[in-house]
């Protein structure tokens, strides 16, 4: 049988995931790694191969444990005409309780466009994924929220709502208020038509 490693890896990978998308890949050393998780630097290493290693192990840690989750009310084979409201209130109060604590806010993969990953194409094609994901999902709101609407009016406002949401998540780390009233008129425009049916 193999070894285990003496440490919680998804523990170790959550707190190295804060890192990253606090402070951004390029400010995060392997000293600050080892004073999060506990880790030494060899450990670091043999784990992950590199710090580029672990950080893609963030990413993939971000998407399965905070975007998809907060993403499955427009996922789901059955989305309620309330979803995209839902979802965009959800996010504001996500961002609200995260500007009150010690909790990295904004995107992480938004984020990391803005350091020296942004030009690798490995990234630029995780974070092109993360929108269309998004985008697919508010699209599937949208449907939900007006089905008698024609099909170009719905993918145009499930454009506007992703930008929202982008741009939301970006305004979130410097000006809390503005993404939250930003998000907030974007639910108000995402309002379920009177004729569409409720599947609560």
């Amino acid at each position: 049988m193999g070894r285990h490693p003496g440490y919680d890896a998804a523990n170790v990978i959550s707190r190295a995931r804060n890192l990253f998308w606090r402070n951004g890949f390029d400010k995060v050393s392997v000293t600050d790694v080892e004073r999060a998780t506990g880790l030494s630097r060899s450990s670091v290493y043999h784990a992950f191969g590199s710090m580029r290693g672990l950080f893609d192990a963030a990413v993939l840690d971000y998407l399965d444990t905070v975007v998809r989750p907060r993403l499955r009310g427009l996922t789901g084979d059955r989305v309620s005409p309330h979803a995209l409201q839902d979802y965009l209130r959800d996010l504001g109060v996500a961002i609200e309780q995260r500007a009150d604590s010690d909790e990295p806010t904004g995107c992480l993969l938004l984020g990391t466009a803005a350091t020296s990953l942004g030009d690798d194409s490995a990234v630029r094609e995780v974070i092109a994924a993360y929108h269309r994901e998004l985008l697919d999902a508010v699209l599937a709101g949208a449907r939900a929220a007006d089905s008698s609407a024609p099909e170009r009016v719905v993918e145009a406002r499930a454009r506007s709502v992703a930008g929202a949401v982008i741009a939301a998540n970006v305004l979130a780390r410097v000006d809390t208020e503005s993404a939250l009233a930003l998000l907030e008129a974007t639910a108000r425009s995402a309002a379920v038509a009177p004729d569409a049916a409720d599947v609560r």
